[in-house]
């Protein structure tokens, strides 16, 4: 099953997220397959102001306990962030979900 992590940045955590952001690296690689894809929500100027994560998992459970375990969030990169269950609807990638 997928789900996503829906996360928004604290208000002037954009240092803190670039200087987290190799540790931050570090535990999405280290997630292997169960990482399906992750990256920064832009804001108008392309700055960074968010994330979304999808990881594969049995269950809320376990793909919360991802998302908790991010190094963005114990830095406080993140004002807020949510884990949902995910479906793909339309898949033009040819990778199959």
């Amino acid at each position: 099953m997928l789900y996503a992590m829906i996360a928004k940045d604290a208000p002037g955590a954009l240092q803190t997220r670039l200087d987290t952001r190799p540790v931050h690296l570090d535990h999405l690689n280290s997630l292997g397959k169960k990482l399906v894809f992750a990256g920064a929500l832009l804001d108008a100027e392309d700055k960074p102001e968010g994330s979304i994560v999808v990881f594969e998992a049995e269950n809320l459970a376990e793909a919360q306990a991802m998302a908790d375990a991010d190094p963005f969030v114990a830095a406080g990169v993140f004002s807020s962030y949510e884990v949902k269950r995910w479906r793909v609807a339309i898949n033009t990638t040819g990778v199959e979900f």
